[in-house]
């Protein structure tokens, strides 16, 4: 047998009923905002979103700052993008689009479609590279373009690479991320870049921390500077 407040027997499980607004039980109901312990509701509990109906996110894990840091030179050209689907059809893409020899971006499209037979040795997938040379940003003092790629771990073998891509070179490596980013940039001041041999003004690096698969950028000149005006400084 349950018995109420009042000494009175109740059901188990009683219906649901609505107190005297003016009641002992209603007045401290709605004082604490919680269910009325003889079966009857608060309103605003019902209509109040549920657990269920709210997709739960955890905090995620934080990566390790000493792990592995790998600096890689920034080559100053445009984003150049290859894919290879699973049928071995090659297609050309730009920073924020895919682009054909009709519509190109200094000529990317048309070089794609001249190695594509190549190009498919990369494999399926999207392949991520530096469009640089002749006529674009620093030009590096080449009479030609070139396709850098930007997966070391996978395309640094030159024996595995496709012949018509190159990669961008590995500056220095480390756990200290700061220390691996200076001593990068101390090797570009003194000796120029690795992806050009000769050229005395190469742009900067690219820092890839390991653990946390982020990337960053430390420009050798106008590093604080928006891009815009960096660019306008060199022309």
């Amino acid at each position: 047998m349950i018995f109420d407040a009042y000494g009175n027997s109740i059901e188990a499980n009683p219906i649901p009923v609505a107190l005297p607004a003016d009641s002992y039980e209603a007045r401290m109901t709605d004082f604490w905002r919680l269910p009325l312990f003889n079966g009857a509701t608060n309103p605003e509990i019902e209509e109040s979103t549920t657990m269920t109906e709210v997709e739960f996110k955890g905090f995620s894990k934080i990566p390790r700052l000493n792990r592995l840091v790998i600096a890689t030179e920034k080559i100053d050209g445009t984003n150049g993008i290859v894919h290879v689907s699973e049928d071995g059809a090659v297609l050309a893409g730009s920073r924020n689009r895919w682009i054909t020899p009709e519509k190109d971006n200094m000529g990317f499209a048309r070089w794609v479609q001249e190695h594509a037979d190549e190009l498919r040795a990369l494999g399926p997938g999207y392949h991520f590279g530096e469009w640089f040379g002749q006529g674009i940003q620093r030009k590096y003092g080449l009479t030609e373009k070139r396709w850098a790629l930007f997966n070391i771990h996978r395309w640094a073998d030159d024996a595995v690479r496709p012949k018509c891509c190159h990669v961008v070179p590995v500056l220095a490596t480390g756990m200290d991320i700061r220390a691996v980013t200076e001593s990068a940039l101390d090797l570009l001041r003194t000796e120029g870049s690795r992806a050009v041999p000769g050229f005395m003004k190469p742009e900067g690096v690219v820092v890839y921390h390991t653990a946390s698969g982020h990337l960053y950028k430390v420009t050798l000149e106008g590093d604080e500077a928006p891009k815009g005006k960096l660019a306008e400084g060199l022309k």
